[in-house]
Order: C-alpha cells, then sequence, then structure tokens
C-alpha cells in the first residue's frame, strides 16, 4: 500500500462488501443491507465522518465487544394513532431507526402527522438518511438522538451532552431536498476522528480541557473526551458571546425528546460503562417525526415556495472574497455528482481497517484496488 494515497472504491463494491461485513458478525442479510445503506448513503453525500469511517470503530468493534447486538429484536412498548414507543434493545440502530420512521410516515400518511420514539438503542449513521425517507414520500422529516457525553454545558468543562444532531429533510422543487443535518456542537467526534486518519491537528475552539481551554492534540483528544478530561464546545463556541448558550439549549432540547418520552437513558448514563468502568450498551434514545405536507396545501405548491425561498437566498449579495451562499443540502448534492462515477475515498487508515475486517471474517472474495 502506497502511504496516505487516497484510492477510489467504487460504491456498489462498497455498499456489497459492508453488507457482507455485517452478515459475517451476525447481522440478517435483509438487516444487514439497511444498515450499508445508511453508510453508503453517509458516503455518497461527502460526509465521510459517518460512511465506511464508522464501520469499524463503531459497529464491528461494539459487537465483537458484546455491547451491541447484531440480531435486532424490535418491541412496541406503546402505540396511538400518531405515536409510537419503541424499545431497541441494543440492536442495530439504523434497523431501529429505519422501522421506526417507516412507522412514522406510515402514520403521517393517515392522519398527517406521526411521531416515534426509541429508546435503548445503538448508533443510527447519518441522521439525515431518515429525514430524507420522510422527503421521499413528499413529508417533512425531523430526527435527532442524544449520544455519549461529549458537549460542555455553556460556563462548564464536563461533558455531559451528547452532539445530539437536530435534522430537517424539507421536499423543494430543485434536484435536491432542503437537509440540515448537523451536530448542536461546533464540531463532533466524527470529524475529529477524520482529523485522527489524516494526523492533523483540529483547529483551535472546538475542544477544551478542564481547564477551559481549547485544544487541538486531535489523538489525545479523542482519548481524553471519553475520561472526561476534554469536552466539545456546544455550537456557537466558548460563553454567550457569539451564542454558545443557543448550541447548548438545542443540545439539551434533542437529550429530552430522545429519553423523556421513551423515558430512556440520559447524559451520563450513555457513557457506555458501568459503575464498575467495564463496557456497556450506551442505550442511545431517537425521536422520528413524520409531517404530511398534503394535509396542509399541495405538495408542489409547498415544493414550489421551498424552492423560491432557496432560490433567493442563494441569489443575495455575497459576502467579498466569498464564491457564493449555498443553501442546506446543496454541498451535500454536489459531493454526489463529484463522486457518482468515482466512489468512495479510502485513506490508509481506512484501507487497514478494511483488510483487517476482511481477513478476521473471511472475506476472501474481496481484493481491493489498493492492494494492487
Amino acid at each position: 500500500m502506497e502511504h496516505d494515497k487516497i484510492y477510489w472504491i467504487p460504491f456498489d463494491l462498497m455498499e456489497q462488501f459492508m453488507v457482507d461485513v455485517f452478515v459475517g458478525l451476525g447481522v440478517p442479510l435483509d438487516e444487514a443491507r439497511i444498515c450499508a445503506e445508511v453508510l453508503i448513503t453517509s458516503d455518497k453525500r461527502g460526509i465521510d465522518s459517518h460512511g465506511i469511517g464508522r464501520l469499524k470503530p463503531i459497529y464491528y468493534d461494539r459487537i465483537k465487544k458484546g455491547i451491541q447486538n447484531a440480531v435486532t429484536q424490535w418491541e412496541i412498548v406503546k402505540e396511538g394513532p400518531t405515536t409510537a414507543v419503541i424499545d431497541g434493545h441494543h440492536g442495530m440502530g439504523h434497523v431501529i431507526s429505519y422501522r421506526a420512521t417507516q412507522m412514522a410516515i406510515e402514520k403521517a400518511a393517515t392522519y398527517g402527522m406521526g411521531m416515534v420514539t426509541v429508546r435503548n438503542s445503538t448508533h443510527y449513521g447519518i441522521a439525515g438518511y431518515y429525514a430524507l425517507m420522510a422527503v421521499e414520500n413528499g413529508m417533512i422529516g425531523i430526527t435527532g438522538t442524544n449520544a455519549r457525553p461529549s458537549i460542555a454545558p455553556t460556563w462548564g468543562v464536563e461533558n455531559m451532552l451528547g452532539t445530539n444532531p437536530l435534522t430537517f429533510g424539507i421536499p423543494t422543487d430543485e434536484e435536491f431536498p432542503f437537509v440540515l443535518d448537523c451536530a448542536t456542537s461546533v464540531s463532533q467526534r466524527g470529524k475529529i476522528e477524520v482529523y485522527d486518519r489524516l494526523g492533523k491537528d483540529i483547529p483551535p475552539g472546538w475542544v477544551i480541557d478542564e481547564k477551559g481551554e481549547t485544544r487541538t492534540d486531535t489523538k489525545q483528544i479523542l482519548v481524553d473526551l471519553v475520561q472526561g478530561k476534554a469536552a466539545l464546545t456546544p455550537l456557537g463556541g466558548l460563553g454567550e458571546e457569539q451564542g454558545g448558550y443557543k448550541g447548548y439549549g438545542y443540545a439539551t432540547v434533542v437529550e429530552i425528546l430522545s429519553a423523556a418520552l421513551q423515558q430512556g437513558a440520559f447524559l451520563k448514563a450513555l457513557s457506555g460503562f458501568d459503575e464498575n468502568g467495564q463496557a456497556q450498551p450506551y442505550r442511545l434514545g431517537h425521536f422520528f417525526i413524520a409531517i404530511q405536507v398534503e394535509a396542509f396545501t399541495e405538495l408542489d405548491l409547498f415544493k414550489k415556495t421551498t424552492g423560491e425561498i432557496l432560490r433567493q437566498l442563494r441569489g443575495s449579495r455575497v459576502s467579498p472574497g466569498a464564491e457564493r451562499i449555498y443553501t442546506a443540502g446543496e454541498k451535500e448534492y454536489l459531493a454526489w455528482l463529484d463522486r457518482r462515477d468515482r466512489g468512495v475515498p479510502v485513506n490508509l487508515a481506512l484501507q487497514k481497517d478494511m483488510v483487517a475486517m476482511r481477513n478476521e471474517l473471511g472475506l476472501n472474495q474481496y481484493h481491493f484496488p489498493f492492494e494492487d
């Protein structure tokens, strides 16, 4: 393998490899396909922090450690015409969330709106995938999830809240929908992992130490985030001057909606360790909301108005020195146009992970381009 050279792996090949890895871990084939589709969608949209880069350190390793179940035991705890509470029993977060979103969409198709909450789940990949499921059905999709403690409250230094994305998917009359899919922290762990794979320091302002001072030493930060010796800053940054309290507030909203309605775990209980420091399931919670546009207005009219709003925003005056204005979801669409004929970029660290998983599972049918 040539050091640090980026290789491009075709999407079909990468997706099938991920399916076979999940099956090799004991995930049923139909559920493995859901998991792989969520991950490959991330890579297609240029979100390298949540695609193949997460396969080994998150899903593969956690199943191997016994803190995540390969077979998902789906349980409906409570259900009404427009609502439901699901217990995922520490199964595959993608599968749990896919089914929960389907349920919300079905309820919205009948009653105009649907909301499904989940407890005892695991990492569900990019939140935008589930919002897009609603969009594809002519609906508005909203989702959020809590996560292991990472963010310090405004004026605090202890990592208490997860990166807790609050994600929206909205249909438009353009080539791409409006999709706002981002953490409620300035950055998130996945992006720090990308910097680590590249051997680069993170920018100042993303992470603070126990004294409230900024840190940039990427590799040690990833260790200290788990140990509670470092914390991510909320969206808006340190203190209140730049609006850090807003990111802190939205992260708290997501924490409440991901724990209180479904009576799930929250804050420090999501650390992945028990009181003796032993690894345990993460017990994550999610929520999924689907809103039927036709319950309010004609879908085409809604799409046209939404599109006009976005076009006017992009067409407004550009700051001197800036190239242009974007709207949410556009850069991901442009990434897809750039990548659709090339595939997934894989650096040396990911190459090693892929080879390790292939060899451990005996998937000898795979020979990757970077091995030539």
